[in-house]
């Protein structure tokens, strides 16, 4: 019989003594067994759970081991308030994750989208406006970029200024710099004194690239020097699918050029032909322009050549090469015989110069107006602003038009981000978030590199390559160093001649010329590949530079539900763990791939595993392009957003693994969160993971991201992912086959 189960009882015609001493002794024994008994099953116990935590790399749970922090708090509400867990994980993931959310949420009047970056976006904008027009603090107030910057936001939110000053400043250039408006002017515009090359430059000196672009950047073929390059330009509708069907997003692009012409002309008699021809010359430009993914797929067919050579290897009639050479002398630069030159799209450059040739100067002098116009009428008073307005709403499907306080803000930190991320840095940057980003960075690049040494697909040769790419990749983390720095020499010189005053139009234009010549001084500049980029801090985003094999993650993104100090290291991993994955996997995507660690367009890999990455890479490919966006009936191209989903499918499994490895070394660190106990850590990272992408757009504007953007909708960058990701069908035990399960995974990291 096994002992502590039975024992003598208590009789009572028993005698006292006797009885009372042995049941003295049977307690005394009793306890001892219960005690035996208890640390047996604590032990069994603990057993048991470690076979379970070595099935499944789970950390094994103790007691109190939920995280009640304010941290842990605000991220359980925010995660029970998006999933819905009336869908099965297995069958769709993004419903599951984001379900509760897409109920409640509605998108804002005034944007065309509501997601996770819609709301960090928002609450940075709020902190830009905020440190523009809060007294500064006493060791800044000497900084002249700073005072600029804010003069700068004075006179962008003076309206009563812009009312007064109205649009004279604008058509006082249009008339006596480029030329005049013929569709303001009617019949008396004189045609006699078009000069196509004059326009142009003028144009260029605005830094408006019409047409074509001609532009200062990194030599692919040479990253320690830059060399000038030129392609097509964006078009008015941005890509060429708008022109070729009459939508409601062409009628609202004639009615912009029509109301805009007519708000500042008292002369309307031409109006309507010249809107016509202007959309009608346009159209044809846009039967030659190549898509997003053209571009892509066509990228080998660039020409490398120099200015000298320029009109020989184009071979057009419009001369590029004196164009050029006249854009670099606005910086006072002059070009060389021997400057190198590289041209892409150029079978649309000798089209377009075709057209050209066979315009009349009216139609081209209008369209080119048209489209420095465009782009100003944001800038002027309000009700020139509300014609541009509508024509915005259409393509985004906004209903309203953004807070004053926020554009201008937005402006500043587009044009002067550096002098306001210096301010921001100090008030919203916590350090803490540089150094565990740096950690994760390093467990992540661990983590990849296990994932190229264990790839069957790639040779030695190959393998040993990129193995020593992903070394040397290169991490910027929060701001550059100058920022931080009580010397503001740097800063300084980076805003050199931005002086402005209370004329927000004087100081926009200032802005656009001082941008253009920046870009064509670079061209004489050394390049630093080590130094931080030409985005500001104060951006939600992050950047993977081929150029120089560089990861940018700004203060702007080092925010939850990205990163906290204080979460859970499996939300921290599921968020912007998988965006630094995302990144470092850019340096190995269809275009990554073709840049050395170095950040030279080499050949690199041996032929056969090119071979067999473009055979991975097609399997991507064909299965994002079988999505289809039901709110609009649109499929996703998968040929244009292919760069993208491969980062995003070799991301998720790098901070993946690489939070395996941290939860193994820091067992029992991570506690879970209230309310959402029954899920294990692993299944946290994908839940976070996946809320990040919760989205809901207008019809307008997710037509506008499929025609016009690289990333896939985020219901897909979730569904693509985990459906291809073995290590999710464990974590949810789902089954190859289930609706979030494929069972043939695409793989390419």
């Amino acid at each position: 019989m096994p002992v502590g189960f039975c024992f003598e009882p208590y009789r009572l015609d028993d005698d006292p003594i006797p009885v009372v001493s042995s049941v003295k002794k049977n307690v005394l024994i009793l306890f001892g067994v219960l005690t035996v008994l208890f640390l047996f099953l604590t032990i069994l116990l603990t057993v048991l759970l470690a076979i379970e935590k070595a099935k499944s790399n789970q950390p094994v749970p103790v007691e109190n081991d939920v995280c009640l922090t304010p941290f842990c708090i605000k991220a359980a509400n925010y995660l029970l308030e998006s999933i819905d867990e009336t869908i099965e994980p297995c069958e769709n993931f993004y419903q599951f994750s984001c379900g509760t959310w897409l109920r409640n949420n509605r998108i804002p009047d005034d944007a065309g989208s509501q997601d996770t970056f819609y709301v960090l976006r928002t609450q940075l904008e709020n902190n830009v406006v905020d440190i523009l027009t809060s007294p500064l603090p006493n060791d800044t107030i000497h900084i002249k970029a700073i005072t600029n910057a804010r003069r700068l936001y004075s006179s962008c939110a003076n309206e009563a200024a812009i009312e007064s000053a109205g649009v004279d400043t604008v058509l006082s250039i249009i008339d006596h710099e480029l030329g005049g408006w013929p569709i303001l002017q009617g019949s008396s515009w004189n045609e006699t004194q078009f000069n196509l090359s004059h326009l142009l430059v003028k144009l260029r000196e605005y830094n408006n690239n019409i047409i074509f672009i001609c532009v200062t950047s990194t030599d692919d073929k040479n990253s320690s020097a830059y060399y000038i390059r030129v392609g097509q330009s964006e078009l008015g509708l941005e890509q060429r699918q708008y022109y070729l069907n009459e939508s409601q997003a062409t009628r609202a692009y004639r009615q912009f050029i029509n109301d805009l012409a007519l708000a500042l002309s008292n002369d309307s008699t031409t109006i309507e032909d010249d809107v016509r021809d202007i959309y009608e010359f346009e159209k044809k430009i846009a039967n030659f322009h190549w898509t997003l993914a053209e571009q892509r797929a066509r990228q080998n067919e660039t020409v490398r050549t120099t200015i000298g050579n320029l009109s020989r290897v184009i071979n057009t009639t419009f001369d590029f090469a004196n164009n050029i050479r006249q854009n670099y002398l606005l910086a006072n630069v002059t070009l060389h015989d021997h400057d190198n030159v590289s041209i892409s799209e150029v079978e649309y450059l000798r089209s377009v110069s075709l057209i050209i040739s066979q315009q009349s100067p009216r139609v081209l002098q209008n369209y080119f107006i048209w489209r420095f116009m465009m782009n100003r009428a944001g800038n002027m008073p309000k009700r020139y602003r509300a014609i541009r307005e509508q024509f915005d709403r259409v393509i985004r499907g906004t209903t309203a038009e953004r807070p004053r306080s926020i554009t201008c803000g937005v402006y500043v930190n587009t044009h002067m981000g550096f002098a306001v991320a210096k301010l921001y840095i100090k008030k919203h940057f916590d350090e803490n978030a540089r150094n565990q980003s740096l950690e994760m960075i390093s467990d992540i690049r661990s983590a990849f590199i296990k994932m190229l040494n264990e790839s069957t697909w790639m040779d030695a040769v190959s393998k040993r390559k990129a193995i020593d790419k992903a070394l040397n990749i290169d991490e910027k983390i929060g701001y550059p160093e100058f920022l931080g720095s009580d010397n503001i020499t740097e800063l300084e010189e980076t805003y050199t001649g931005y002086d402005f005053n209370a004329s927000y139009i004087h100081n926009v234009l200032t802005v656009l010329k001082l941008k253009a010549k920046e870009n064509f001084k670079l061209l004489r500049a050394p390049i630093d590949r080590k130094a931080w980029g030409p985005n500001a801090p104060t951006i939600v985003n992050a950047f993977y530079t081929p150029s120089k094999n560089q990861i940018t993650f700004p203060a702007g993104i080092l925010q939850s539900p990205f990163f906290d100090k204080d979460a859970p290291k499996y939300l921290n991993y599921g968020g912007i763990g998988a965006v630094i994955g995302h990144e470092i996997t850019h340096g190995f995507d269809d275009n990554g791939r073709q840049f050395d660690k170095d950040g030279n367009r080499i050949l690199w890999w041996t032929p056969d595993t090119i071979d067999r990455f473009n055979k991975r890479k097609k399997c991507i490919v064909d299965q994002y392009s079988e999505y289809v966006l039901e709110q609009i009936n649109t499929t996703i191209n998968g040929n244009q957003t292919q760069g993208e989903n491969i980062a995003d499918n070799g991301g998720i499994k790098e901070a993946f693994y690489a939070y395996q490895k941290w939860a193994r070394k820091n067992r029992y660190a991570d506690k879970k969160l209230p309310g959402l106990t029954k899920y294990s850590a692993e299944q946290m990272f994908f839940i976070n993971y996946a809320q990040v992408w919760c989205a809901k757009t207008t019809d307008s504007y997710a037509m506008s991201r499929i025609l016009t953007g690289y990333h896939s909708p985020g219901q897909f960058r979730v569904l693509g992912t985990t459906s291809n990701f073995e290590a999710f069908d464990r974590v949810f035990r789902c089954r190859p086959g289930q609706g979030n399960s494929r069972t043939n995974k695409c793989t390419v990291w």
